[in-house]
């Protein structure tokens, strides 16, 4: 493999490294073992990752002498709900998991939360390791010790912070996603550039092509970007109180149109994040915050990647106005009933405010459903 990338996340006791680049897979079991206290892991991961890549993984563990147990749950953002944890959870103490063990999470964002969350509960707490598999989860949900399951009420309302112990993010397993999955990632990649680095965004309108296309370099260096980004942010605001809440750009919309899609493949999460933005741009133009062209700016790369950018690219019907702001106010970033947005000064600077009129809000989704009807 080609020399590995090292981000480190100083969090004192719970500091780690994330390690980025092709190839980490295949000695996954050399970077895990220092971790171990005995020579046995607990491997949780989805049906389609168990068949393209834990042979893999296992392979490179009992190359080091180590045992692995795997569960293989089925795929999807159902599994990340009551159902599955608890399924997991008794697997891993019918397994005999003890508190110096490691839980290993090989998957995407759905497996990663679902496994950080299992993890943080069993015996009051055991480590893990992430070992993402898709580009959305190598960037963002891996990193960061956000853990969880949604609930009926809403997306990641039930969870627990538990700092991994340590992240691979094989780069090389990018090359395994169908182009969708990829993409959906890739949303969370613009959200750093958008979030808190116009060079990076600069970067991504450029090369985001050929990250796309699969060039190796491309991937590696958004993937290093965004996690010293996430770290940086992650070590000011581990539990976020305030600066961490800037993550969740697009988020609040996001998380309200994937409720409105049951959760289900007509909107994948980072499609969500995408319109999401679009639409926290968008709010931002129409409040005075941020220049007009800066909305124009992020819809013309999302588009150009080939990716959903407003309501109108979600198939299928929508909540009206009404009714997407309900499924709003579940979201936990709500605060004394005031949902918190992240809006834009301009692409590479973003705050947080509750200081937001519903009315305006309202207005925006109103107008934005309309032009999908008309387009529909």
């Amino acid at each position: 493999m080609a020399d590995a990338q090292t981000v480190h996340v100083p969090l004192g006791a719970r500091a780690y490294d994330i390690r980025i680049g092709a190839g980490l897979l295949g000695r996954a079991g050399a970077e895990i073992a220092p971790l171990l206290a005995r020579p046995r892991v607990a491997i949780l991961t989805e049906e389609r990752v168990a068949a393209l890549h834990l042979p893999a993984l296992e392979a490179a563990l009992a190359a080091e002498g180590i045992e692995s147990a795997a569960l293989a749950l089925p795929p999807g953002e159902a599994t990340k709900g009551w159902a599955r944890l608890e399924q997991s959870v008794e697997w891993l103490l019918s397994e005999r998991v003890e508190r110096r063990d490691v839980v290993v999470a090989l998957g995407g964002g759905v497996i990663g939360d679902l496994a950080g969350f299992a993890a943080a509960i069993l015996r009051r707490g055991v480590r893990f390791v992430q070992v993402p598999t898709t580009l959305l989860a190598q960037v963002d949900s891996s990193v960061g010790g956000k853990t969880g399951i949604n609930s009926p009420h809403g997306k990641n309302l039930v969870g627990a912070f538990h700092q991994p112990s340590l992240v691979l993010a094989d780069t090389g397993l990018l090359d395994t996603l169908p182009r969708r999955d990829l993409l959906a990632g890739y949303a969370e990649v613009v959200k750093y550039g958008a979030l808190g680095d116009a060079e990076f965004f600069a970067w991504l309108e450029a090369t985001g092509p050929a990250l796309a296309a699969g060039d190796p370099e491309a991937r590696a260096h958004a993937v290093r970007r965004s996690c010293e980004m996430k770290a940086e942010i992650v070590v000011r605001d581990e539990t976020e109180q305030g600066d961490r809440a800037l993550l969740n750009l697009g988020h609040t919309f996001g998380h309200a149109l994937e409720a409105a899609t049951g959760y289900s493949d007509r909107l994948l999460h980072g499609e969500g994040v995408a319109v999401g933005m679009g639409l926290a741009a968008a709010l931002s133009a129409r409040l005075g915050l941020c220049p007009q062209e800066e909305p124009s700016r992020l819809s013309a790369h999302l588009r150009a990647m080939g990716m959903p950018a407003a309501l109108s690219d979600i198939p299928g019907e929508l909540p009206d106005a009404d009714g997407l702001m309900a499924l709003m106010a579940q979201d936990k970033k709500v605060e004394a009933g005031r949902a918190r947005f992240v809006l834009l000064r301009r692409l590479g600077e973003a705050f947080v405010t509750a200081d937001v009129p519903a009315g305006a809000v309202r207005a925006l989704l109103a107008e934005e459903l309309g032009a999908a009807r008309t387009s529909a």
